[in-house]
Protein backbone atom coordinates (compact mmCIF):
# COMPACT_ATOMS: atom_id res chain seq x y z
CA UNK A 1 0.00 0.00 0.00
CA UNK A 2 2.83 2.38 0.70
CA UNK A 3 4.45 1.65 -2.63
CA UNK A 4 7.23 -0.50 -1.19
CA UNK A 5 7.34 -3.90 -2.87
CA UNK A 6 8.00 -6.90 -0.69
CA UNK A 7 10.79 -9.29 -1.63
CA UNK A 8 10.27 -12.93 -2.53
CA UNK A 9 11.77 -13.79 0.83
CA UNK A 10 9.22 -11.52 2.46
CA UNK A 11 6.40 -13.32 0.70
CA UNK A 12 7.80 -16.66 1.80
CA UNK A 13 7.93 -15.40 5.36
CA UNK A 14 4.34 -14.18 5.06
CA UNK A 15 3.10 -17.57 3.86
CA UNK A 16 5.10 -19.32 6.55
CA UNK A 17 3.34 -17.18 9.15
CA UNK A 18 -0.17 -18.20 8.04
CA UNK A 19 -1.88 -19.69 11.12
CA UNK A 20 -2.86 -23.34 11.01
CA UNK A 21 -6.22 -22.51 12.57
CA UNK A 22 -9.02 -21.21 10.40
CA UNK A 23 -10.59 -17.84 11.01
CA UNK A 24 -13.69 -18.46 13.17
CA UNK A 25 -17.03 -18.28 11.40
CA UNK A 26 -17.96 -14.80 12.57
CA UNK A 27 -21.73 -14.15 12.37
CA UNK A 28 -22.08 -16.61 9.47
CA UNK A 29 -19.49 -14.85 7.29
CA UNK A 30 -17.39 -17.97 6.69
CA UNK A 31 -19.73 -21.00 6.57
CA UNK A 32 -18.62 -24.42 5.43
CA UNK A 33 -20.46 -25.96 2.47
CA UNK A 34 -21.83 -29.47 2.90
CA UNK A 35 -21.20 -32.36 0.50
CA UNK A 36 -24.48 -31.85 -1.33
CA UNK A 37 -23.75 -28.19 -2.00
CA UNK A 38 -20.25 -29.03 -3.21
CA UNK A 39 -21.69 -31.67 -5.59
CA UNK A 40 -24.09 -29.06 -6.97
CA UNK A 41 -21.24 -26.64 -7.56
CA UNK A 42 -18.96 -29.34 -9.01
CA UNK A 43 -21.38 -29.76 -11.91
CA UNK A 44 -20.74 -26.11 -12.83
CA UNK A 45 -16.97 -25.96 -12.49
CA UNK A 46 -13.78 -27.97 -12.28
CA UNK A 47 -11.46 -29.27 -9.60
CA UNK A 48 -7.84 -28.27 -9.93
CA UNK A 49 -4.69 -28.42 -7.81
CA UNK A 50 -3.12 -25.32 -6.29
CA UNK A 51 0.51 -24.52 -5.53
CA UNK A 52 1.87 -22.68 -2.53
CA UNK A 53 1.78 -18.94 -3.17
CA UNK A 54 -0.63 -19.22 -6.14
CA UNK A 55 -2.83 -16.14 -6.36
CA UNK A 56 -6.49 -17.12 -6.63
CA UNK A 57 -8.10 -13.69 -6.26
CA UNK A 58 -6.04 -10.57 -6.98
CA UNK A 59 -6.67 -7.28 -5.22
CA UNK A 60 -7.90 -4.67 -7.67
CA UNK A 61 -9.10 -7.20 -10.24
CA UNK A 62 -12.70 -8.31 -10.88
CA UNK A 63 -13.67 -11.61 -9.24
CA UNK A 64 -14.28 -13.74 -12.33
CA UNK A 65 -14.08 -17.10 -10.56
CA UNK A 66 -15.77 -18.54 -7.47
CA UNK A 67 -13.55 -20.83 -5.43
CA UNK A 68 -14.27 -23.52 -2.85
CA UNK A 69 -11.29 -24.86 -0.89
CA UNK A 70 -11.20 -28.67 -1.18
CA UNK A 71 -7.71 -29.26 0.25
CA UNK A 72 -5.03 -27.20 1.92
CA UNK A 73 -5.44 -23.65 3.23
CA UNK A 74 -6.11 -20.32 1.57
CA UNK A 75 -5.02 -17.00 3.08
CA UNK A 76 -6.72 -13.65 2.52
CA UNK A 77 -3.98 -11.01 2.50
CA UNK A 78 -4.25 -7.26 2.80
CA UNK A 79 -1.63 -5.18 0.92
CA UNK A 80 -0.28 -8.30 -0.80
CA UNK A 81 3.04 -7.72 -2.56
CA UNK A 82 4.10 -4.84 -0.33
CA UNK A 83 6.05 -4.56 2.89
CA UNK A 84 2.74 -3.91 4.68
CA UNK A 85 1.24 -7.27 3.68
CA UNK A 86 -0.60 -9.09 6.44
CA UNK A 87 -2.85 -12.14 6.67
CA UNK A 88 -6.39 -11.23 7.71
CA UNK A 89 -8.30 -14.49 7.12
CA UNK A 90 -7.48 -18.20 6.82
CA UNK A 91 -9.84 -20.74 5.19
CA UNK A 92 -9.67 -24.52 5.01
CA UNK A 93 -11.57 -27.30 3.19
CA UNK A 94 -15.27 -26.67 2.63
CA UNK A 95 -15.10 -22.89 2.74
CA UNK A 96 -15.71 -20.64 -0.23
CA UNK A 97 -13.63 -17.58 -1.03
CA UNK A 98 -14.28 -14.10 -2.32
CA UNK A 99 -16.42 -11.11 -1.47
CA UNK A 100 -19.52 -9.23 -2.60
CA UNK A 101 -17.76 -8.07 -5.79
CA UNK A 102 -18.54 -11.50 -7.23
CA UNK A 103 -22.14 -10.29 -7.50
CA UNK A 104 -21.68 -6.54 -7.98
CA UNK A 105 -18.71 -6.44 -10.34
CA UNK A 106 -16.56 -4.35 -7.99
CA UNK A 107 -12.87 -5.23 -7.92
CA UNK A 108 -11.53 -7.39 -5.10
CA UNK A 109 -10.25 -5.44 -2.10
CA UNK A 110 -7.95 -8.24 -0.92
CA UNK A 111 -5.69 -10.89 -2.42
CA UNK A 112 -6.35 -14.56 -1.70
CA UNK A 113 -3.44 -16.99 -2.09
CA UNK A 114 -2.91 -20.70 -1.54
CA UNK A 115 -0.95 -20.99 1.69
CA UNK A 116 0.11 -24.56 0.88
CA UNK A 117 -0.37 -27.11 -1.92
CA UNK A 118 -3.99 -28.17 -2.12
CA UNK A 119 -7.07 -28.31 -4.31
CA UNK A 120 -9.91 -25.95 -5.17
CA UNK A 121 -13.21 -26.14 -7.00
CA UNK A 122 -13.29 -23.29 -9.55
CA UNK A 123 -16.63 -22.09 -10.94
CA UNK A 124 -17.02 -19.16 -13.38
CA UNK A 125 -18.65 -16.20 -11.64
CA UNK A 126 -21.43 -15.96 -14.22
CA UNK A 127 -22.51 -19.52 -13.45
CA UNK A 128 -22.67 -18.73 -9.73
CA UNK A 129 -24.86 -15.72 -10.42
CA UNK A 130 -27.19 -17.91 -12.48
CA UNK A 131 -27.22 -20.56 -9.76
CA UNK A 132 -28.32 -17.95 -7.24
CA UNK A 133 -31.50 -17.56 -9.32
CA UNK A 134 -32.29 -21.27 -9.59
CA UNK A 135 -31.16 -22.39 -6.12
CA UNK A 136 -32.41 -19.69 -3.72
CA UNK A 137 -31.20 -21.49 -0.58
CA UNK A 138 -27.60 -21.73 -1.78
CA UNK A 139 -27.76 -18.31 -3.39
CA UNK A 140 -28.96 -16.70 -0.17
CA UNK A 141 -26.22 -18.48 1.82
CA UNK A 142 -23.54 -17.03 -0.48
CA UNK A 143 -25.06 -13.56 -0.59
CA UNK A 144 -25.60 -13.38 3.15
CA UNK A 145 -22.01 -14.46 3.84
CA UNK A 146 -20.61 -11.93 1.37
CA UNK A 147 -22.67 -9.11 2.88
CA UNK A 148 -21.40 -9.95 6.37
CA UNK A 149 -17.81 -10.14 5.06
CA UNK A 150 -18.18 -6.64 3.64
CA UNK A 151 -19.54 -5.42 6.96
CA UNK A 152 -16.62 -6.98 8.84
CA UNK A 153 -14.11 -5.42 6.43
CA UNK A 154 -15.70 -2.01 6.96
CA UNK A 155 -15.72 -2.36 10.71
CA UNK A 156 -12.12 -3.58 10.88
CA UNK A 157 -10.76 -0.81 8.66
CA UNK A 158 -9.46 -3.01 5.86
CA UNK A 159 -9.10 -2.01 2.22
CA UNK A 160 -7.61 1.15 0.73
CA UNK A 161 -6.23 4.02 2.82
CA UNK A 162 -7.37 7.60 3.14
CA UNK A 163 -4.59 9.68 4.67
CA UNK A 164 -5.42 13.19 5.85
CA UNK A 165 -6.43 15.40 8.73
CA UNK A 166 -9.68 14.78 10.55
CA UNK A 167 -10.15 18.57 10.43
CA UNK A 168 -10.02 18.63 6.62
CA UNK A 169 -13.27 19.06 4.70
CA UNK A 170 -11.88 16.98 1.81
CA UNK A 171 -10.87 14.17 4.17
CA UNK A 172 -14.40 14.13 5.52
CA UNK A 173 -15.83 14.18 1.98
CA UNK A 174 -13.79 11.16 0.92
CA UNK A 175 -14.55 9.27 4.12
CA UNK A 176 -18.28 9.90 3.80
CA UNK A 177 -18.26 8.91 0.13
CA UNK A 178 -16.45 5.66 0.94
CA UNK A 179 -18.72 4.91 3.89
CA UNK A 180 -21.98 5.64 2.08
CA UNK A 181 -20.88 3.42 -0.81
CA UNK A 182 -19.69 0.74 1.66
CA UNK A 183 -16.15 0.69 0.30
CA UNK A 184 -13.68 -1.01 2.70
CA UNK A 185 -11.11 1.55 3.78
CA UNK A 186 -9.02 2.81 6.67
CA UNK A 187 -8.61 6.43 7.67
CA UNK A 188 -5.11 7.41 8.82
CA UNK A 189 -5.29 10.67 10.73
CA UNK A 190 -2.35 13.03 10.33
CA UNK A 191 -3.25 14.58 13.68
CA UNK A 192 -2.98 11.43 15.77
CA UNK A 193 -1.36 8.55 13.86
CA UNK A 194 2.47 8.62 14.14
CA UNK A 195 2.82 6.41 11.05
CA UNK A 196 1.01 8.88 8.78
CA UNK A 197 3.82 11.41 8.38
CA UNK A 198 6.41 8.69 7.74
CA UNK A 199 4.16 7.17 5.08
CA UNK A 200 3.77 10.52 3.32
CA UNK A 201 7.51 11.20 3.45
CA UNK A 202 8.21 7.80 1.89
CA UNK A 203 5.80 8.62 -0.93
CA UNK A 204 7.19 12.13 -1.41
CA UNK A 205 3.89 13.76 -0.48
CA UNK A 206 3.74 16.95 1.53
CA UNK A 207 0.97 17.45 4.12
CA UNK A 208 -0.60 20.24 2.04
CA UNK A 209 -1.22 17.71 -0.76
CA UNK A 210 -3.46 15.63 1.49
CA UNK A 211 -5.86 13.97 1.71
CA UNK A 212 -4.55 11.16 -0.44
CA UNK A 213 -6.02 7.78 -1.33
CA UNK A 214 -3.55 4.89 -1.44
CA UNK A 215 -4.52 1.59 -3.02
CA UNK A 216 -2.15 -1.03 -4.40
CA UNK A 217 0.39 0.93 -6.48
CA UNK A 218 -1.90 3.94 -6.95
CA UNK A 219 -1.73 7.22 -5.05
CA UNK A 220 -4.50 9.74 -5.70
CA UNK A 221 -3.89 13.26 -4.41
CA UNK A 222 -7.15 14.73 -3.10
CA UNK A 223 -9.27 12.95 -5.72
CA UNK A 224 -12.80 13.96 -6.55
CA UNK A 225 -15.61 11.54 -5.75
CA UNK A 226 -15.91 10.57 -9.42
CA UNK A 227 -12.20 9.70 -9.63
CA UNK A 228 -12.43 7.53 -6.53
CA UNK A 229 -15.61 5.90 -7.82
CA UNK A 230 -13.96 5.00 -11.12
CA UNK A 231 -11.01 3.44 -9.31
CA UNK A 232 -13.36 1.34 -7.16
CA UNK A 233 -15.52 0.14 -10.05
CA UNK A 234 -18.64 2.17 -9.22
CA UNK A 235 -18.92 3.84 -12.64
CA UNK A 236 -19.50 2.01 -15.90
CA UNK A 237 -20.38 4.39 -18.71
CA UNK A 238 -19.18 2.14 -21.53
CA UNK A 239 -22.54 0.40 -22.00
CA UNK A 240 -24.65 3.58 -21.89
CA UNK A 241 -27.19 3.50 -24.76
CA UNK A 242 -28.12 6.46 -26.93
CA UNK A 243 -31.49 6.76 -25.18
CA UNK A 244 -32.91 4.89 -22.18
CA UNK A 245 -36.50 3.79 -21.75
CA UNK A 246 -36.31 4.90 -18.12
CA UNK A 247 -33.87 6.95 -16.07
CA UNK A 248 -34.32 6.92 -12.30
CA UNK A 249 -32.83 9.91 -10.50
CA UNK A 250 -32.01 9.09 -6.90
CA UNK A 251 -30.84 5.82 -5.39
CA UNK A 252 -32.83 5.58 -2.16
CA UNK A 253 -35.42 2.85 -1.50
CA UNK A 254 -37.88 4.36 -4.01
CA UNK A 255 -35.23 4.73 -6.72
CA UNK A 256 -33.77 1.27 -6.18
CA UNK A 257 -37.24 -0.29 -6.27
CA UNK A 258 -37.96 1.54 -9.53
CA UNK A 259 -34.67 0.30 -11.00
CA UNK A 260 -35.43 -3.31 -9.98
CA UNK A 261 -38.94 -3.30 -11.40
CA UNK A 262 -38.04 -1.28 -14.48
CA UNK A 263 -35.19 -3.57 -15.50
CA UNK A 264 -37.03 -6.77 -14.57
CA UNK A 265 -39.98 -5.74 -16.73
CA UNK A 266 -37.89 -5.22 -19.85
CA UNK A 267 -37.22 -1.48 -19.75
CA UNK A 268 -33.71 -0.25 -20.56
CA UNK A 269 -33.14 1.29 -17.13
CA UNK A 270 -30.43 3.54 -15.68
CA UNK A 271 -30.17 4.90 -12.15
CA UNK A 272 -28.21 8.06 -11.31
CA UNK A 273 -27.31 9.25 -7.82
CA UNK A 274 -25.28 12.24 -6.76
CA UNK A 275 -23.35 10.53 -3.95
CA UNK A 276 -24.36 6.97 -3.13
CA UNK A 277 -27.19 4.50 -3.43
CA UNK A 278 -29.35 3.92 -0.38
CA UNK A 279 -30.45 7.47 0.37
CA UNK A 280 -31.38 8.32 3.95
CA UNK A 281 -32.16 4.65 4.64
CA UNK A 282 -28.51 3.68 4.09
CA UNK A 283 -27.53 6.09 6.86
CA UNK A 284 -29.71 4.20 9.33
CA UNK A 285 -27.93 1.70 11.55
CA UNK A 286 -31.01 -0.54 11.82
CA UNK A 287 -34.48 -0.51 10.25
CA UNK A 288 -36.77 -2.43 12.56
CA UNK A 289 -40.24 -1.87 11.13
CA UNK A 290 -39.71 -3.03 7.54
CA UNK A 291 -41.91 -5.95 6.57
CA UNK A 292 -40.19 -9.34 6.48
CA UNK A 293 -37.25 -8.50 8.78
CA UNK A 294 -38.47 -9.15 12.34
CA UNK A 295 -34.94 -8.79 13.75
CA UNK A 296 -34.38 -5.62 11.74
CA UNK A 297 -31.91 -4.96 8.94
CA UNK A 298 -29.22 -2.34 8.57
CA UNK A 299 -29.77 0.29 5.93
CA UNK A 300 -26.45 -0.66 4.35
CA UNK A 301 -27.35 -4.32 3.94
CA UNK A 302 -30.80 -3.51 2.56
CA UNK A 303 -29.13 -1.20 0.04
CA UNK A 304 -26.55 -3.76 -1.07
CA UNK A 305 -29.22 -6.41 -1.56
CA UNK A 306 -31.24 -3.98 -3.68
CA UNK A 307 -28.18 -3.04 -5.76
CA UNK A 308 -27.45 -6.69 -6.53
CA UNK A 309 -31.09 -7.25 -7.41
CA UNK A 310 -31.19 -4.25 -9.75
CA UNK A 311 -27.97 -5.18 -11.51
CA UNK A 312 -29.08 -8.80 -11.80
CA UNK A 313 -31.94 -7.63 -14.02
CA UNK A 314 -29.67 -5.39 -16.09
CA UNK A 315 -30.17 -1.93 -14.56
CA UNK A 316 -27.11 0.34 -14.85
CA UNK A 317 -26.26 2.17 -11.63
CA UNK A 318 -23.94 5.19 -11.85
CA UNK A 319 -22.43 6.92 -8.81
CA UNK A 320 -21.60 9.75 -8.45
CA UNK A 321 -23.74 11.35 -11.11
CA UNK A 322 -25.26 14.62 -9.84
CA UNK A 323 -28.18 15.73 -12.04
CA UNK A 324 -28.42 19.51 -12.32
CA UNK A 325 -31.23 19.95 -14.85
CA UNK A 326 -34.00 18.37 -16.90
CA UNK A 327 -34.87 19.46 -20.44
CA UNK A 328 -37.37 18.22 -22.99
CA UNK A 329 -36.75 18.11 -26.71
CA UNK A 330 -38.17 16.08 -29.59
CA UNK A 331 -40.49 14.11 -27.32
CA UNK A 332 -37.76 12.90 -24.97
CA UNK A 333 -35.95 14.15 -21.88
CA UNK A 334 -32.31 14.98 -21.38
CA UNK A 335 -30.88 14.94 -17.87
CA UNK A 336 -27.94 17.30 -17.58
CA UNK A 337 -25.16 16.14 -15.26
CA UNK A 338 -22.79 18.31 -13.24
CA UNK A 339 -19.82 17.18 -15.34
CA UNK A 340 -21.47 18.49 -18.51
CA UNK A 341 -22.59 15.10 -19.79
CA UNK A 342 -26.21 14.28 -20.58
CA UNK A 343 -28.44 11.22 -20.42
CA UNK A 344 -31.44 10.91 -22.74
CA UNK A 345 -34.61 9.14 -21.63
CA UNK A 346 -38.12 8.45 -22.80
CA UNK A 347 -39.39 8.56 -19.21
CA UNK A 348 -38.00 9.72 -15.87
CA UNK A 349 -38.74 8.76 -12.27
CA UNK A 350 -37.64 11.39 -9.76
CA UNK A 351 -36.73 9.77 -6.44
CA UNK A 352 -34.21 12.29 -5.12
CA UNK A 353 -35.63 12.23 -1.60
CA UNK A 354 -34.78 14.89 0.95
CA UNK A 355 -31.74 16.43 2.60
CA UNK A 356 -31.43 17.14 6.31
CA UNK A 357 -32.02 20.66 7.58
CA UNK A 358 -29.31 22.67 9.29
CA UNK A 359 -29.65 24.08 12.79
CA UNK A 360 -30.45 27.82 12.85
CA UNK A 361 -27.82 28.69 15.46
CA UNK A 362 -24.83 31.05 15.44
CA UNK A 363 -21.36 29.67 14.59
CA UNK A 364 -22.78 26.56 12.91
CA UNK A 365 -20.64 27.05 9.78
CA UNK A 366 -17.53 27.38 11.94
CA UNK A 367 -17.95 23.83 13.28
CA UNK A 368 -19.81 22.18 10.41
CA UNK A 369 -16.79 20.78 8.60
CA UNK A 370 -15.24 19.22 11.70
CA UNK A 371 -17.86 18.51 14.35
CA UNK A 372 -21.41 18.62 12.94
CA UNK A 373 -22.92 15.56 11.24
CA UNK A 374 -26.17 14.65 9.55
CA UNK A 375 -25.84 10.87 9.63
CA UNK A 376 -24.86 8.11 12.04
CA UNK A 377 -22.85 5.57 10.06
CA UNK A 378 -19.69 3.67 11.11
CA UNK A 379 -17.65 6.69 9.98
CA UNK A 380 -19.38 8.96 12.47
CA UNK A 381 -19.19 6.24 15.12
CA UNK A 382 -15.40 6.09 14.73
CA UNK A 383 -15.19 9.85 15.14
CA UNK A 384 -17.24 9.68 18.35
CA UNK A 385 -15.30 6.98 20.19
CA UNK A 386 -14.76 8.12 23.77
CA UNK A 387 -16.31 11.57 23.16
CA UNK A 388 -19.43 13.25 24.55
CA UNK A 389 -22.07 13.53 21.81
CA UNK A 390 -25.28 15.53 21.45
CA UNK A 391 -28.01 14.29 19.11
CA UNK A 392 -30.74 16.76 18.12
CA UNK A 393 -34.14 15.66 16.83
CA UNK A 394 -37.35 13.94 17.81
CA UNK A 395 -37.92 11.54 14.89
CA UNK A 396 -36.90 7.98 14.17
CA UNK A 397 -33.60 9.02 12.55
CA UNK A 398 -32.50 10.82 15.71
CA UNK A 399 -33.61 7.93 17.91
CA UNK A 400 -31.75 5.33 15.86
CA UNK A 401 -28.66 7.54 15.86
CA UNK A 402 -28.71 7.92 19.64
CA UNK A 403 -28.96 4.16 20.19
CA UNK A 404 -26.24 3.40 17.64
CA UNK A 405 -23.80 6.01 18.96
CA UNK A 406 -24.33 4.93 22.55
CA UNK A 407 -22.21 1.87 21.72
CA UNK A 408 -19.26 4.11 20.84
CA UNK A 409 -19.46 7.52 22.53
CA UNK A 410 -18.61 8.29 26.15
CA UNK A 411 -21.92 10.12 26.67
CA UNK A 412 -25.01 10.59 24.50
CA UNK A 413 -27.61 13.29 25.11
CA UNK A 414 -30.74 13.47 22.96
CA UNK A 415 -32.21 16.97 22.65
CA UNK A 416 -35.90 16.90 21.65
CA UNK A 417 -38.05 19.95 21.01
CA UNK A 418 -41.31 18.09 21.65
CA UNK A 419 -42.77 17.51 25.12
CA UNK A 420 -42.82 13.72 24.76
CA UNK A 421 -40.37 11.43 23.05
CA UNK A 422 -43.03 9.54 21.11
CA UNK A 423 -44.74 12.57 19.57
CA UNK A 424 -42.97 11.96 16.25
CA UNK A 425 -40.89 8.89 17.13
CA UNK A 426 -42.18 5.31 16.86
CA UNK A 427 -43.24 4.05 20.28
CA UNK A 428 -41.00 0.97 20.17
CA UNK A 429 -37.98 3.19 19.57
CA UNK A 430 -38.92 5.69 22.27
CA UNK A 431 -39.32 2.83 24.77
CA UNK A 432 -35.84 1.52 24.01
CA UNK A 433 -34.28 4.94 24.44
CA UNK A 434 -36.08 5.61 27.73
CA UNK A 435 -34.82 2.28 29.09
CA UNK A 436 -31.22 2.86 27.97
CA UNK A 437 -29.14 4.28 30.84
CA UNK A 438 -26.44 5.45 28.42
CA UNK A 439 -28.74 8.05 26.84
CA UNK A 440 -29.95 11.19 28.61
CA UNK A 441 -33.11 12.62 27.03
CA UNK A 442 -33.88 16.33 27.28
CA UNK A 443 -37.47 16.95 26.12
CA UNK A 444 -38.82 20.45 25.38
CA UNK A 445 -35.26 21.68 24.83
CA UNK A 446 -33.71 23.50 21.86
CA UNK A 447 -30.11 24.31 20.91
CA UNK A 448 -29.23 27.97 21.36
CA UNK A 449 -25.43 28.22 21.13
CA UNK A 450 -22.32 26.30 20.09
CA UNK A 451 -19.05 26.73 21.97
CA UNK A 452 -15.49 25.86 21.02
CA UNK A 453 -12.17 27.10 19.64
CA UNK A 454 -10.12 26.52 16.48
CA UNK A 455 -13.17 25.17 14.64
CA UNK A 456 -13.50 22.34 17.19
CA UNK A 457 -16.76 21.99 19.08
CA UNK A 458 -16.51 21.76 22.87
CA UNK A 459 -20.06 22.29 24.14
CA UNK A 460 -23.67 22.85 23.14
CA UNK A 461 -25.90 25.29 25.03
CA UNK A 462 -29.56 24.22 25.20
CA UNK A 463 -32.63 25.95 26.59
CA UNK A 464 -35.71 24.53 28.26
CA UNK A 465 -38.57 26.03 26.23
CA UNK A 466 -40.90 25.92 29.26
CA UNK A 467 -38.68 27.43 31.96
CA UNK A 468 -36.14 29.19 29.69
CA UNK A 469 -33.39 27.75 31.85
CA UNK A 470 -30.15 27.18 29.93
CA UNK A 471 -27.70 24.32 30.33
CA UNK A 472 -24.28 23.68 28.80
CA UNK A 473 -23.73 20.14 27.51
CA UNK A 474 -20.18 18.93 26.78
CA UNK A 475 -19.99 17.80 23.14
CA UNK A 476 -17.22 17.04 20.69
CA UNK A 477 -19.70 15.97 18.00
CA UNK A 478 -23.17 17.26 17.20
CA UNK A 479 -25.61 15.04 15.28
CA UNK A 480 -28.51 16.91 13.67
CA UNK A 481 -31.78 15.25 12.62
CA UNK A 482 -34.38 18.05 12.66
CA UNK A 483 -36.35 17.34 9.53
CA UNK A 484 -35.56 17.63 5.87
CA UNK A 485 -36.23 19.56 2.68
CA UNK A 486 -36.94 18.03 -0.74
CA UNK A 487 -34.09 17.78 -3.24
CA UNK A 488 -35.89 19.53 -6.09
CA UNK A 489 -33.78 22.61 -6.85
CA UNK A 490 -32.55 20.97 -10.06
CA UNK A 491 -36.17 20.77 -11.30
CA UNK A 492 -36.96 24.46 -10.89
CA UNK A 493 -39.44 25.57 -13.55
CA UNK A 494 -39.81 22.02 -14.92
CA UNK A 495 -42.47 20.39 -12.74
CA UNK A 496 -45.08 21.76 -10.37
CA UNK A 497 -44.25 21.69 -6.65
CA UNK A 498 -46.16 22.57 -3.50
CA UNK A 499 -45.34 25.40 -1.08
CA UNK A 500 -42.67 23.25 0.59
CA UNK A 501 -40.95 22.35 -2.67
CA UNK A 502 -42.31 18.79 -2.83
CA UNK A 503 -43.37 17.51 -6.25
CA UNK A 504 -47.09 17.51 -7.05
CA UNK A 505 -48.37 14.38 -8.78
CA UNK A 506 -51.58 12.94 -10.17
CA UNK A 507 -54.69 15.08 -9.81
CA UNK A 508 -52.76 17.75 -7.88
CA UNK A 509 -50.33 18.23 -10.77
CA UNK A 510 -53.05 19.31 -13.22
CA UNK A 511 -53.19 22.67 -11.48
CA UNK A 512 -49.98 23.76 -13.20
CA UNK A 513 -48.01 22.92 -16.32
CA UNK A 514 -44.65 24.40 -15.12
CA UNK A 515 -42.36 24.44 -18.10
CA UNK A 516 -44.48 22.41 -20.54
CA UNK A 517 -47.06 25.01 -21.53
CA UNK A 518 -46.88 23.90 -25.15
CA UNK A 519 -48.04 20.40 -24.14
CA UNK A 520 -51.77 19.63 -24.56
CA UNK A 521 -53.35 19.54 -21.11
CA UNK A 522 -54.12 16.01 -19.98
CA UNK A 523 -54.95 14.31 -16.73
CA UNK A 524 -51.66 12.99 -15.30
CA UNK A 525 -51.46 9.40 -14.20
CA UNK A 526 -51.09 8.75 -10.46
CA UNK A 527 -47.50 9.62 -9.46
CA UNK A 528 -47.02 11.49 -12.77
CA UNK A 529 -45.89 15.09 -12.46
CA UNK A 530 -47.04 18.09 -14.49
CA UNK A 531 -44.38 17.12 -17.05
CA UNK A 532 -45.71 14.21 -19.17
CA UNK A 533 -43.64 11.06 -18.70
CA UNK A 534 -41.91 12.34 -15.56
CA UNK A 535 -42.99 10.57 -12.36
CA UNK A 536 -42.13 11.11 -8.69
CA UNK A 537 -41.80 8.51 -5.95
CA UNK A 538 -40.77 8.41 -2.31
CA UNK A 539 -40.02 11.25 0.09
CA UNK A 540 -39.64 13.88 -2.65
CA UNK A 541 -43.32 13.55 -3.60
CA UNK A 542 -45.91 15.84 -2.04
CA UNK A 543 -48.11 13.90 0.38
CA UNK A 544 -45.84 10.87 0.60
CA UNK A 545 -45.50 8.81 3.78
CA UNK A 546 -41.91 9.05 5.00
CA UNK A 547 -41.28 5.33 5.47
CA UNK A 548 -39.05 2.83 3.66
CA UNK A 549 -41.95 0.50 2.87
CA UNK A 550 -44.06 3.22 1.25
CA UNK A 551 -41.07 4.47 -0.76
CA UNK A 552 -40.44 0.96 -2.12
CA UNK A 553 -44.12 0.66 -2.98
CA UNK A 554 -44.20 3.98 -4.83
CA UNK A 555 -41.03 3.17 -6.75
CA UNK A 556 -42.48 -0.11 -8.02
CA UNK A 557 -45.88 1.43 -8.75
CA UNK A 558 -44.28 4.23 -10.75
CA UNK A 559 -42.79 1.67 -13.14
CA UNK A 560 -46.24 0.26 -13.86
CA UNK A 561 -47.39 3.77 -14.70
CA UNK A 562 -44.35 4.27 -16.95
CA UNK A 563 -45.53 1.29 -18.99
CA UNK A 564 -48.98 2.88 -19.30
CA UNK A 565 -47.46 6.17 -20.43
CA UNK A 566 -45.21 4.53 -23.02
CA UNK A 567 -48.13 2.49 -24.37
CA UNK A 568 -50.28 5.61 -24.79
CA UNK A 569 -47.43 7.54 -26.40
CA UNK A 570 -46.91 5.04 -29.22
Amino acid sequence: MTGTSASAAGMDALLASVPTEETPDLYGAFPRLDEGQIRTLSALGERRPTQRGEVLIAEGEPERTFYVVLGGRAAVVECYGTSDARVVRVHGPGRFLGEIGLFTGQPAFFTTVAAEPGEVLAVPAERIRQLALTDPALGDLLLRAYLIRRGLALGEGMGFRIVGSRFSADSRRLREFAARNRLPHRFIDLESDPSAEAMLQHLGISPDETPVVIWRDRVLRNPGNAELAALMGLRDDASKPEICDLVVVGGGPAGLAAAVYGASEGLDTALLDAVATGGQAARTSRIENYLGFPAGISGGELTERAIIQAEKFGARLTVPAPVVGLERADGQYVLRLADGDGVAARTVIVATGVSFRRLPVPRLEEFEETSVYYAATPVEAQMCVGDPVVVVGGGNSAGQAALFLADHAAEVRLVVREHSLDEYMSRYLADRIERDPRIEVLVHHEVRELEGENEMLEAVVVEDTDTHERRTLPARELMVFIGADPCTNWLQGTVAVDSGGYILTGADAIRATAGVADEPRRQPLPLETSAPGVFAAGDVRSGSIKRVASAVGEGSMAVRLVHEYLASAR
